[in-house]
């Protein structure tokens, strides 16, 4: 952490924080393409992850999934194997429940499940849910409820435009 003297008229120096990679787990050939702010998660085997992207702690990706550039993907989060997430995508932890954001209180957080094989289209927003495997999420989407059939989803609130058979 660096401090700074404060500006005219500001009562307290400017906390200047730094990003990388802290108490990570990584298993075999991941590649990380920095800048990127990782803390206190797990990511598999063969993980990419594309720069500018934020993984918070607790949050647990599987093996030879691509997390593509400028993706967020918050506490509480857990991706399958051979997954896509594409680039922007928004994963939220916290619903408002109380009218507004939780300010910390984890109790108020949900958790969210990826399943396998799932691809997530640019700039998704995904809510606290859980996608079953098999599952195409369209650009720009935003998932609000479970996705239990596999198949592809698209639009706001996503919706299933087409089943898909299980590989």
């Amino acid at each position: 952490m660096h401090t700074s003297t404060p500006a005219p008229g500001a009562q307290t120096p400017t906390r200047l924080l730094s990003s990388g990679i802290v108490n990570a787990t990584f298993g075999r050939n991941v590649t990380v393409v920095q800048p990127c702010n990782i803390y206190g998660c797990s990511i598999g085997d063969d993980v990419f992850v594309g720069p500018f992207v934020e993984i918070q702690k607790d949050v647990t990706i599987g093996p030879r999934t691509r997390v593509q550039s400028h993706t967020f993907i918050c506490e509480l989060v857990t991706i399958g194997q051979d997954c896509f997430i594409g680039h922007g995508v928004m994963f939220i932890n916290d619903r408002f429940a109380n009218g507004g954001p939780a300010r910390g209180d984890k109790s108020l957080w949900c958790s969210t499940s990826i399943g396998n094989n799932v691809s997530i289209g640019s700039n998704a927003t995904i809510m606290p849910v859980s996608i079953c495997d098999a599952v195409v999420v369209g650009a720009g989407s935003v998932v609000t409820k479970d996705l239990s059939v596999p198949g592809i989803y698209a639009g706001n609130p996503a919706r299933l435009l087409r089943p898909l058979k299980k590989s």
